[in-house]
């Protein structure tokens, strides 16, 4: 049960352009969620990667420093066909530190150590500055600024990107096979990656009829808002003036389930709207919970923040922008263009 296309907010985009043809033009630059001890039994690590799989580091990590995999942690994966830099924590308690320098090679540095008092935790991170170059862009360039000024303006649609689902949809294939009894997974970690793509394809399905219908930037009754900054969120029992105030504000926002066990909050119109989106995924849904997973919310919403752009060539486009945790650049891409990209390995967020 593959991805379906996904409907864009603004209208498919008329310009076409080419991304990562190079990984120099898929720059990510992680910003953490905590401010470093300077003292513990763990030593942090700024690691600038190009072209490698942050599963992979992990282990040459724990190889280098000798110590379990489990012994290191970090706040979230980051794009192997790419130039990235990402915070990784070692657990050296008892330990003599390494010389660090002794891992650089071409494709790995680590630009900076700090001691800190605890592991580094999945989600303990503010969110990735992105800076990434746009080639051979074929169209109407005024009409590319156009869509820049209304994306900077109104946001897109908060979808997990494509990546999430594996080449070709492979993600989704295995946790459908998990689902129907067919297929045992002991893999933790590629467990956890079936599980998660399967729970974002059910947000994705609920977010994508809000874009057809016109109401993923409006409150419905019933809807369960998200506080601006924060994962906490509350039902709307009635729409009122304070509610629309606060929306056009930017104090919340309205929001999809990640589903899991428990029951969704929303009520009313909303309720009526994800009830409807994920009538076929019945089984995902009871799998979901039995795998589990905690029902949580995601904002419908993404504003890019400090976009800027700048035409590097003729034919060429540098973008740079900030986006919070867990929030793909390729969503906020294909508002603006119709990309292509060179084939990419599976899992790429790896």
């Amino acid at each position: 049960m593959g991805s379906k296309p996904l409907p864009h907010a603004w209208g498919k985009p008329a310009v076409k352009a080419l991304i990562r043809t190079a990984p120099e033009d898929f720059q990510v630059d992680e910003e953490p969620g905590f401010t470093p001890d300077g003292e513990g039994q763990h030593v942090l690590l700024k690691v600038r990667k190009r072209n490698t799989n942050t599963q992979w580091l992990v282990r040459q990590l724990a190889r280098f420093a000798k110590v379990p995999v489990r012994d290191v942690g970090f706040a979230g994966l980051k794009d192997r066909c790419a130039v990235t830099s990402q915070w990784f924590s070692i657990d050296l308690a008892g330990k003599a530190e390494p010389d660090w320098s002794a891992l650089d090679s071409e494709d790995i540095q680590v630009i900076d150590v700090v001691r800190h008092g605890r592991k580094l935790r999945r989600g303990a991170l503010r969110g990735n500055h992105f800076v990434l170059v746009l080639r051979q862009i074929e169209g109407d360039r005024g009409e590319l600024e156009r869509r820049l000024r209304q994306v900077s303006r109104e946001g897109v649609p908060n979808y997990f990107g494509e990546q999430r689902f594996g080449q070709n949809s492979s993600n989704l294939e295995q946790a459908d096979g998990m689902f129907r009894g067919k297929i045992r997974v002991r893999d933790r970690h590629k467990r956890g990656l079936y599980l998660s793509a399967a729970r974002s394809l059910l947000f994705n399905r609920v977010l994508a009829e809000r874009v057809r219908n016109g109401t993923w930037q409006r409150v419905l009754p019933g809807e369960v808002v998200m506080l601006a900054g924060s994962r906490s969120f509350f039902t709307v029992d009635m729409l009122s003036e304070q509610i629309e105030q606060r929306f056009a504000s930017g104090d919340i926002f309205p929001t999809a389930p990640l589903w899991g066990r428990g029951y969704s909050t929303a009520q009313d119109q909303a309720l009526t709207v994800e009830t409807e989106a994920l009538l076929e995924f019945q089984s995902w849904r009871k799998g979901l919970e039995l795998a589990g997973l905690k029902q949580e919310r995601r904002s419908l919403q993404l504003q890019p923040k400090d976009l800027v752009w700048e035409w590097a060539e003729e034919e060429a486009l540098r973008l740079g922008f900030f986006l919070p945790a867990g929030c793909y650049a390729t969503v906020v891409l294909r508002e603006l263009v119709d990309f292509l990209q060179p084939p990419l390995p599976n899992n790429t967020e790896l």
